[in-house]
């Protein structure tokens, strides 16, 4: 049996559990004065479903871990496995190919092997899979009867049950906080080895990015960073913010104090369209469109050697990608500000344009720049945009129609391709991972520092 109809075995079973439990404890609190019953039968029912699903479902997840570890020792203790050759990639791929053929997944091999082994396989999957569906069902049924056996009119169902929910929600939000954590300690465990062999100085200060050529005598001659900070920094947070911070800002704007509430109605809806439509999308419209129109553009300008892959085309999408953010943010914070505010504003004689400018831009401004600190923490770490818009060239120049690269497309050319990976080159990926991690961390810190200090209370 496989995992997913285990699952729904033991869910199945969590039913049946539920609706016995539930039944007991209806027969039980007949003729009981209703001060004897601490818990309703649901609550009795909740409790011994609980019993019944979560340790059973717990040995799943063990077990889909360790039986393939189990299957491929199985199958390499037959005599057919005599026949495979020493640790290394004819050796994995063999096995890959058996375990296809027993699965159904593949009609046919290359290597004469991998069909000899393949019933070896399906009668070790069998057998394996049966044993886990025993276990899981065991496991089911003891904790399931337990926690029936507790089903009483005196017993604390409810305080159990709800220890149990509070126990998965703490569960489920360091989730978040436990994944955050292991990315970061992987991308400062492999940067160390980087650092060990490139000195930070080099790798931050360095002018000179070429990963391509790494001299022996000096590693991180060639691997100065310095173009590539500077590059992300002019895409994401000078170009894109010059169009999405006006654009989204003057939006904002209108739609809270100048639009019709029917026209609010639809354009708002419209307007965060743009949030939902996939980066890549972004990138083709940037490679296709509006790059060979900058180039067209700059050489009219006198910009001979204008390319199509620019830093003003990357930043002009991103900046236009990243509107819904900043107007969203900027239309909550716009509206937030209590209409007391405004009606007093105009009863004394202000405009509107004043009151706004006066008025509502002050009292909204915290929730204003952390929405604009979020899209640059947004903005520097997009990766479909400037690999598709942007060329690779590590330039530090101000002029938007030359070529210009970001850390995120770095990351990607480096970590693609045959390439060892404890060599420098594909080691510095995670240092410019770590970078820019640090980065983005201490942009969200700022934009929660100033919502936290600078928020009016109103009443």
């Amino acid at each position: 049996m496989n995992v997913f109809a285990l699952l729904f075995l033991v869910l199945g079973l969590g039913l049946i559990a539920w609706l016995t439990a539930r039944a007991r404890a209806a027969r039980l609190s007949r003729g009981i004065a209703a001060r004897r019953l601490h818990s309703l039968p649901s609550q009795h029912g909740w409790y011994v479903a609980t019993w019944a699903v979560v340790p059973a479902l717990i040995f799943i997840v063990v077990w889909a871990n360790i039986s393939p570890g189990l299957i491929t020792e199985s199958v390499l203790a037959s005599p057919a496995a005599a026949q495979l050759p020493g640790f290394g990639f004819e050796r994995e791929t063999i096995l890959n190919e058996a375990y296809s053929l027993a699965q159904g997944s593949s009609q046919g091999a290359f290597y004469p092997v991998a069909e000899q082994l393949a019933p070896a396989y399906a009668e070790a999957i069998t057998r394996y899979n049966w044993i886990g569906t025993a276990i899981a069902l065991i496991l089911a049924f003891a904790f399931g009867a337990l926690a029936f056996t507790r089903v009483k009119p005196d017993f604390r169902a409810r305080t159990r049950f709800e220890r149990a929910v509070m126990l998965l929600l703490l569960v489920a939000s360091l989730i978040a906080i436990l994944t955050t954590l292991g990315i970061f300690l992987s991308l400062i465990f492999e940067s160390v080895r980087f650092f060990s062999i490139v000195p930070v100085t080099d790798f931050l200060f360095g002018l000179n990015w070429s990963p391509q050529v790494i001299r022996a005598d000096d590693p991180g001659a060639n691997l100065g960073a310095l173009p590539l900070f500077w590059g992300t920094f002019f895409i994401g947070a000078v170009i894109a913010m010059l169009i999405a911070i006006p654009f989204g800002l003057m939006s904002a704007i209108y739609l809270t104090q100048y639009a019709p509430r029917s026209f609010r109605a639809w354009m708002k809806p419209i307007l965060e369209i743009l949030a939902g439509v996939p980066t890549v999308v972004y990138g083709y419209f940037a490679a296709l469109t509006v790059g060979p129109l900058i180039r067209d553009f700059a050489v009219m300008l006198g910009f001979q050697f204008a390319s199509a892959e620019s830093a003003l085309s990357a930043g002009l999408v991103m900046g236009i990608m990243i509107i819904p953010f900043v107007s969203s943010m900027a239309d909550d914070s716009i509206a937030a500000v209590p209409t007391a505010m405004r009606d007093g504003s105009l009863a004394m004689g202000a405009t509107t344009s004043e009151t706004i400018k006066r008025v509502l831009i002050p009292a909204a401004l915290p929730g204003v720049v952390a929405g604009i600190l979020l899209a640059v923490s947004r903005a520097i770490g997009e990766t479909m945009i400037v690999v598709m818009a942007a060329s690779g060239a590590a330039n530090i120049t101000l002029n938007p129609f030359e070529g210009a690269t970001t850390v995120t497309k770095q990351i990607v050319d480096l970590l693609t391709g045959e390439t060892a990976f404890d060599s420098p080159k594909t080691l510095a990926a995670f240092a410019l991972g770590l970078t820019l991690f640090m980065i983005t961390f201490v942009l969200n810190i700022v934009a929660l520092r100033v919502v936290k200090k600078y928020r009016e209370a109103y009443e």
